[in-house]
């Protein structure tokens, strides 16, 4: 799953790196702790061109009454999308790209504690997840989002058993439906290689934890990057 992120590049630098034209109103970046129900970088095909706009994270079917009606919908599992009732819709008409420059997980210690670890591209580019997206409300209209999901790749499976789907620029056009059909085909684990991670702070347990010392190794002396001992 996904359920915590992290974006440090400026609204700008994702506009042209999406080539998209940056709504007025944005989430502050750089952000090094994006939860669940806050606002999220999103950038969607139009028929003016790509927008980068806020969405909040956490998908709402059309049928909730209240945001908080049923369960928090922050990913959407890539095997089960087109036929589950609340992203059916989306995955065939509504998807979107999120930005992000690396994500966490966490494993568990033999006391249970939590050991969070920073996980990122590799080459140090930044992470384009795959997203889906609905307009829910009447009243006062707000999108919202969910992460598309996948089997974590061998690599990181170590951490844990599933991953975001994460798109490569040649496929950016495809998943957002301006390259035709056949996005169901990019739905598949990412590349062995694609990712490093490094253990961090615990202080990241928090959500309300935030600071670029969150992404920055912890223990590096005790736990190599990118493998678990």
């Amino acid at each position: 799953m996904c359920g915590r992120f992290a974006i440090t590049l400026p609204a700008d630098a994702m506009a042209q790196l999406f080539a998209a034209q940056p709504a007025n109103t944005l989430p502050s970046v750089p952000n090094y702790n994006v939860c669940p129900a806050t606002a999220v970088h999103a950038v969607q095909a139009g028929g003016t061109g790509r927008q980068l706009s806020a969405m909040r994270w956490g998908f709402l079917p059309h049928w909730y009454k209240s945001k908080t009606a049923g369960p928090l919908l922050i990913n959407a599992r890539a095997e089960t999308i087109a036929e589950k009732p609340a992203f059916a819709k989306a995955c065939r008409d509504r998807r979107c790209l999120i930005p992000a420059s690396g994500f966490y997980e966490w494993t568990k210690a033999e006391d249970g504690a939590r050991l969070p670890w920073y996980i990122r591209r590799s080459d140090g580019a930044p992470l384009a997840f795959a997203a889906v997206w609905q307009s829910w409300g009447s009243a006062d209209p707000v999108k919202t989002c969910a992460i598309v999901t996948t089997a974590a790749n061998q690599g990181l499976s170590a951490i844990h058993h599933r991953m975001p789907l994460i798109l490569e620029p040649e496929d950016w056009g495809k998943w957002l439906g301006e390259d035709g059909h056949g996005a169901a085909r990019l739905m598949q684990p990412g590349a062995e290689g694609l990712l490093d991670f490094h253990r961090v702070d615990p202080a990241v347990n928090s959500n309300r934890a935030e600071g670029p010392e969150l992404i920055e190794p912890f223990g590096e002396e005790d736990i190599p990057r990118g493998r678990l001992i």
